[in-house]
């Protein structure tokens, strides 16, 4: 067989070494969405030894328009994205090994999912999750390659444990996170740009070279780009990286909780540590055109949404009518509050 990988050999700061060095690699993916199907395929090609693809949802057919592994047969069928990116990376290139999981990663279940890898490529549709994988990989010491986009704007950085500031104390230099793809949209130029950036970063540490700490940002569509040297914003108090680590987000009481009411089809919702149920009046805001039937009155915002009745109350509680599922109830909960 000619060498599938001779071009980027011809790279020198990959080389014939590099190359070994990716077959040795174990790559964990949170997440396999846009960001992660298009990372996953890129580190395939690249000839990264192992991938590991985790994702709690199924293709639906507005995902088409930019995860790219995916095809009218998969919406039509359902089926789970973690099943689907595997299919087709495997189709892609039988070399390598690639794992799949069907999960909603949290506290119970990251320290296992981040064992013995590599690095870890972000890649999920909610903060909180970024924050307990934030946690896992600064416990674990294993680099994590944050990425983010929204309509034509997209966001990266390469948290390196010991050497970076991590997620945790970038939280308050980061961009309001209330628009979601599921509020003002996404167009795939943006996708395909962060995960780039998270690649590249990706195949520099398993080769030895190094990621600066650059906050990078970029609009593609009003021509806007910035970089921001956050190496001096580590936080010695960080909870997550500081001298005193406790790991907040990897302690259960403090995610979000998810309790099915018997005999009600509906599950509550409540918010965990660092994640606030918007003002009632701003929701409904970015509710308008999107959800159906609202009501509203000091204590509680209620709304069709899709097949769903959902009831934001004061308090941050918010329950979903019309599943029992708590896995479901989250995605639906992310895709309207982000």
């Amino acid at each position: 067989m000619t060498n599938r990988y001779s071009r980027q050999e011809l790279f020198q700061p990959i080389g014939k070494e590099g190359q070994v060095k990716l077959k040795k690699a174990r790559i964990l993916i949170v997440g396999a969405g846009a960001l992660g199907t298009a990372s996953a395929e890129m580190l395939a090609r690249a000839g990264v030894g192992s991938l590991m693809i985790v994702d709690r949802d199924y293709v639906e057919w507005s995902n088409l328009q930019r995860q790219q592994l995916y095809t009218e047969k998969d919406a039509r069928n359902k089926l789970p994205k973690a099943i689907a990116a595997k299919q087709r990376i495997q189709a892609v290139n039988s070399e390598i090994s690639v794992d799949s999981l069907v999960a909603d990663v949290n506290g119970l279940n990251i320290d296992e999912l981040v064992k013995d890898k590599t690095l870890i490529i972000d890649a999920v549709d909610n903060f909180e999750t970024r924050l307990i994988v934030n946690d896992a990989a600064v416990k674990h010491r294993i680099p994590f390659l944050f990425g983010a986009c929204v309509a034509s704007y997209g966001l990266t950085f390469s948290v390196i444990p010991g050497q970076t500031p991590c997620l945790h104390c970038l939280v308050n230099h980061l961009p309001a996170q209330n628009a979601t793809c599921e509020t003002v949209g996404v167009i795939s130029p943006i996708v395909q740009i962060v995960a780039a950036f998270q690649v590249t970063s990706a195949l520099k540490l398993i080769n030895g070279h190094e990621v600066p700490p650059m906050l990078q940002s970029i609009d593609i569509w009003e021509n806007d780009r910035a970089e921001i040297n956050a190496g001096s914003l580590r936080n010695p108090l960080c909870p997550t990286c500081g001298t005193d680590a406790t790991f907040p987000y990897l302690s259960y009481e403090n995610q979000t909780r998810t309790d099915v009411l018997c005999g009600r089809n509906t599950v509550q919702l409540r918010p965990g540590l660092g994640r606030t149920l918007p003002p009632l009046e701003q929701l409904s805001e970015q509710l308008k055109g999107r959800a159906k039937d609202m009501i509203q009155n000091p204590y509680l915002l209620s709304c069709s949404f899709e097949e769903y009745r959902i009831v934001f109350f004061k308090d941050g509680r918010t329950l979903i009518h019309g599943t029992n599922e708590p896995a479901k109830a989250r995605i639906i909960y992310d895709r309207i509050v982000g």
